[in-house]
């Protein structure tokens, strides 16, 4: 069965259209352009801004499934007049364009790749995120992660395309970018990091981990109509992280403690609250409903995860600087 990726030149869209391939999946590949690397079998499709009025009709053709990454990502600092109207544009409507014209062309099952966020920000008191928790979203991205998810049951309602949603917490790999990107250059740096006494709880997904979970949701009939939220299983505080990117960087974690009331009320007066708290808060994810749903299991533990990462960080001359 043929499937369009979109988003199949970003983080999680390369490491998807690869791990297709080598399935032997006919994959069709849905970016601005064709400047990225990509497996022989891969056929690119070029789409211009993903928006309300894309035309989607030849990346469509002769599709049977579409796992839709694309989207306009969370960012710390959004320099957009009204953020929610942009994240809306991208992920919501234009979202919503695409699964409709996809249910005209026939596509059988739409996979769309959420976010945590939609459950919320955090967890406390041992307390994880469950299905059936009522949905939080707390910033314009996870609005309309929530909002798409809402408007693409209607439209399957209505066709009868399957549709999945996955909500992955934190995925890292190979090419990570963002928050984790910039705690990984601190620890190559040897630069010491205030988090020794950090006692928090938080998933994640590993990047190779969450491809072969979309994988498992693009084909396996039980997936059919759910929602799955995507985690590795395991739960880690950011020192337990720190001290696992040292190991796989080859470099020493300089930890030390200082009191997260302190930390907290830094990261208020330098403006990055939002940072910090991620550092912090618990944000625990119950994936057993997945994992028994679709007899599935992520095949990789953070280490290894973490070795691929740092290896890609180290090659690209990531670790250049001591």
């Amino acid at each position: 069965m043929s499937t369009l990726v979109t988003g199949a030149n970003g983080f999680i869209g390369t490491a998807l259209i690869k791990r297709l391939a080598d399935a032997r999946v006919p994959v069709r590949a849905a970016a601005r352009s064709t400047d990225y690397a990509r497996p022989d079998s891969v056929v690119p499709a070029v789409i211009g801004d993903i928006g309300p009025g894309t035309d989607w009709d030849e990346a469509l053709a002769g599709v049977d499934r579409v796992a839709h990454l694309a989207s306009r990502v969370h960012v710390m600092r959004d320099t957009a007049k009204d953020p929610l109207r942009e994240f809306r544009r991208v992920n919501v409507e234009g979202t919503l364009n695409l699964a409709r014209q996809a249910a005209l062309a026939g596509v059988k099952r739409f996979v769309f790749i959420s976010s945590i966020k939609v459950n919320g920000e955090s967890t406390r008191g041992g307390e994880r995120f469950r299905l059936e928790d009522a949905p939080r979203p707390a910033d314009p991205y996870a609005m309309s992660k929530h909002e798409a998810e809402i408007g693409l049951r209607s439209i399957a309602a209505e066709s009868g395309m399957e549709l999945v949603v996955v909500r992955p917490a934190l995925v890292y790999g190979p090419g990570v970018k963002g928050n984790f990107l910039a705690l990984m250059r601190l620890v190559a740096k040897g630069i010491p990091l205030p988090f020794a006494s950090v006692r928090n709880a938080r998933s994640m997904m590993g990047l190779g981990n969450l491809v072969d979970l979309i994988a498992r949701c693009l084909e396996h009939p039980a997936a059919a109509d759910r929602v799955f939220l995507a985690c590795d299983g395991a739960d880690h505080s950011t020192a337990e992280l720190i001290r696992a990117l040292g190991r796989a960087l080859g470099r020493p974690a300089r930890l030390f403690a200082a009191p997260p009331a302190l930390l907290r009320a830094a990261g208020r007066l330098l403006g990055r609250s939002g940072q910090v708290s991620r550092l912090l808060d618990d944000l625990r994810v119950d994936g057993s409903a997945t994992f028994a749903v679709l007899g599935w299991r992520p095949p990789d533990g953070l280490e290894a995860e973490l070795d691929r990462t740092a290896r890609r960080f180290l090659e690209s001359g990531g670790g250049g600087a001591k």
